[in-house]
């Protein structure tokens, strides 16, 4: 007897009688799987931490890349597939560019992210294609202030103060809901996610396994360097003093 649920999961456009698309809920599955990455909004614009697990000792950490400038002013973190995160900035970057040479303006962070989910939606809608399996942490600063948020591999997207995808993502948000304030400096943001992620990796720690990015109204969007993590990771709080 055929097994219940196998008949609706070979393709992103039959729905279960129960309402679930179960392609989408796979590409869900790969994000779960994904390096840890998190987002901070703090005061005066959003910091993007995306950890790269060692896998090898003959592996450049380097080489990985995790953060990705979009424009001056938006940047994103990609956990999942990173295949299918590399072709999403791609587009991001595309109709970043498209919107300056239309409107002789920079685009806006909500918008860009209308537009990417709406690209990602149609992956749902069709046979021969299937859900992108990735998730991206998009950040920015635009007129209307600073923005933060994640999309979703079946095209919706929710606005975050605080957030992480991937690999005990759950875990990080429970550390994200007891300890983040909306008034959060961008050190102590820092602090917030180079803790956590000592906490749920469980690793020792190398400043090479974290990436870094910061947008601010100040200098735009730029990459922090390997000494700032450095000094920040080997500053303990104070319940991990002897």
């Amino acid at each position: 007897m055929e097994q219940s649920g196998q008949q609706y999961d070979e393709a992103s456009t039959i729905f279960s009688p129960d309402g679930r698309l179960y392609q989408v809920e796979y590409a869900r599955e790969a994000v779960k799987k994904g390096s840890t990455t998190m987002g901070f909004k703090w005061k005066d614009g959003v910091l993007l931490l995306a950890h790269k697990p060692e896998t090898s000792r003959l592996v450049n950490l380097r080489s990985l890349e995790k953060i990705y400038q979009i424009d001056d002013h938006i940047a994103c973190a990609a956990t999942g597939l990173v295949a299918d995160g590399r072709h999403l900035v791609e587009i991001a970057r595309e109709e970043a560019q498209w919107n300056k040479i239309r409107y002789d303006e920079p685009i806006s962070v909500k918008d860009l992210v209308n537009l990417l989910c709406e690209y990602e939606h149609m992956y749902t809608r069709f046979d021969g294609v299937r859900p992108f399996g990735v998730v991206l942490l998009v950040g920015g600063i635009d007129d209307t202030g600073k923005h933060l948020f994640s999309t979703d591999p079946s095209g919706a997207y929710l606005g975050y103060k605080a957030v992480c995808e991937g690999k005990k993502s759950s875990d990080a948000m429970t550390q994200f809901t007891k300890n983040y304030a909306s008034d959060i400096s961008l050190n102590q943001a820092l602090e917030l996610g180079l803790q956590t992620l000592k906490k749920i990796t469980k690793q020792k720690f190398n400043t090479e396994m974290v990436e870094a990015a910061v947008i601010d109204e100040k200098d735009g969007y730029h990459k922090l360097s390997s000494e700032t993590l450095k000094r920040l990771a080997e500053k303990q709080s104070p319940d991990e003093k002897e």
